[in-house]
């Protein structure tokens, strides 16, 4: 049995977080929950976000679970998200968008998935102050990029590739402005991109690449890029198939790994028995095939897939239906 650190997180998680280890444990996944706390809800009952007890079962079992957490805009705590990632090197940040059963979209039959650096670029958190004179505010921030952290990503979207049997690999850069921090992850895919000869390469700068996600999302297939660009684009990709309610996320490094719904702790719903769990549960359907539980987690995605096309009935009303978060894990159980 596989331990893996259990944190619900703050407002909707703990009712998503109890329908998806319901559902897992009626698929017969081989895990043993181990409970933690991080986020507001952490902040408030123990005096910090992230409790040095969390720290300790991550680093004892090195895969976790999580739901969302609540951080606040402009002042208050640091990311615990991004605090966890730089914390084990969680340096792969993997966001699969794959059009889903009755979920509603303009678009069709879209298959990428993005990898996204995940410890350096801007979110390093370098900023600081410049004094210019009295009433006048000058701020900087410093953007890391280095050839071992690109390496390292970019090998990883050609080594899925090469596993998931995916024909392409895009790079997503700036390179035409900068031309040092961007220019340097793009030299490092070209790099890489030669000893993957069998998978075609391209690079696009992003605000191309935004416009043709938009415009033609068929032609990509694995994207891998920068923290910030790959911040906005993955939260693009979700839109193009219903959401950030309906897509997962995992955060890998070498020896860590944390998988999580990237969505909002939406205060205005909790306890209302109104919370999406598809971005947890697809996340959790990650974690089991990292932990090498695959057939359970496509016996899952079977169900889940069955219970979306009748979901009128048995799903939530931010994807269409008119059921709840109990109707639906009821419907996914029976699906199963």
């Amino acid at each position: 049995m596989k331990n893996v650190v259990l944190i619900p997180g703050d407002g909707i998680g703990p009712e998503i977080t109890n329908s998806v280890t319901t559902i897992l444990e009626k698929a017969g996944a081989d895990v043993n929950w181990v409970r933690a706390k991080a986020g507001l809800t952490a902040h408030e009952e123990l005096g910090t976000p992230l409790p040095d007890e969390t720290i300790e079962a991550i680093e004892e079992h090195r895969i976790a679970l999580k739901g969302p957490l609540t951080t606040p805009v402009g002042a208050g705590f640091r990311s615990v998200n991004v605090a966890l990632r730089q914390k084990f090197n969680l340096y792969s940040n993997i966001r699969p968008a794959h059009t889903l059963p009755s979920i509603e979209s303009p678009f069709r039959d879209v298959d990428l998935v993005l990898f996204r650096e995940n410890t350096q670029g801007l979110y390093i958190g370098k900023e600081q102050w410049i004094e210019e004179g009295e009433n006048k505010k000058h701020s900087e921030a410093i953007a890391v990029v280095t050839e071992e952290a690109s390496r390292k990503i970019i090998t990883a979207a050609f080594e899925y590739a090469k596993q998931h049997e995916r024909k392409k690999v895009t790079l997503v850069h700036k390179a035409n402005i900068l031309k040092l921090t961007t220019g340097l992850f793009l030299e490092v895919g070209r790099k890489v991109a030669k000893e993957y000869p069998e998978i075609e390469f391209e690079d696009l700068i992003v605000d191309n690449m935004a416009m043709q996600m938009v415009m033609r999302p068929r032609q990509f297939d694995v994207v891998v890029t920068t923290n910030l660009f790959g911040d906005i684009l993955s939260d693009l990709a979700s839109g193009l198939v219903g959401g950030l309610g309906v897509t997962g996320a995992a955060n890998i490094g070498d020896d860590a790994a944390m998988f999580e719904a990237v969505h909002g702790s939406a205060p205005d719903i909790v306890g209302k028995n109104l919370a999406n769990p598809l971005a947890l549960l697809f996340s959790s359907l990650m974690m089991l095939e990292h932990i090498d539980q695959k057939a359970v987690a496509e016996n899952i995605r079977k169900a889940i897939y069955k219970t979306l096309v009748e979901k009128k009935v048995y799903c939530t009303p931010d994807i269409g239906g008119e059921g709840t978060t109990s109707t639906f894990t009821q419907a996914v159980c029976d699906n199963i």
